[in-house]
């Protein structure tokens, strides 16, 4: 059974409050089928331990905001991988270097992607413009 469609739609509130403060790398994927716990994993990356926890206060709060709560919190402190645990997804914030040594996406290769907005990918960065190539109007 795929993941439910309230587990999707928080999936997508917490990957927009990740995108809103420049978290990277946003991807969620359905681990119904191989967890009974959870039915979404939300991955992001953060590239400072102030930058993780701007990342975690971002989502919890628009959690928050539409009556979700934390059931658990692992690696605040330490920044650089926090799991924060909402009953239907769990939210994966990894420092990069963190990301690319646990290679979760790697370790959970089966499982399918949850779609997310076009938008979160298509934000213009520090370094550039967004994918399309489109550039930032100049003021």
């Amino acid at each position: 059974m795929p993941a439910t469609e309230r587990a999707e739609e928080l999936a997508v509130i917490a990957a927009r409050a990740a995108a809103d403060v420049k978290a990277e790398e946003i991807i969620a994927l359905d681990v119904s089928e191989q967890l009974a716990l959870t039915d979404v994993f939300l991955i992001a990356s953060g590239k400072t331990d102030r930058q993780v926890i701007a990342i975690v206060d971002a989502i919890d709060e628009a959690l928050h905001k539409v009556g979700v709560k934390t059931l658990r919190r692992e690696g605040q402190q330490e920044a650089h991988w926090v799991l924060l645990d909402y009953g239907d997804i769990v939210v994966h914030v990894q420092q990069a270097e963190d990301r690319v040594y646990y290679a979760l996406e790697r370790l959970w290769k089966d499982c399918p992607e949850v779609a997310l907005p076009a938008d979160l990918h298509d934000r213009v960065t520090e370094d550039g413009p967004a994918e399309d190539g489109a550039a930032e109007p100049t003021a």
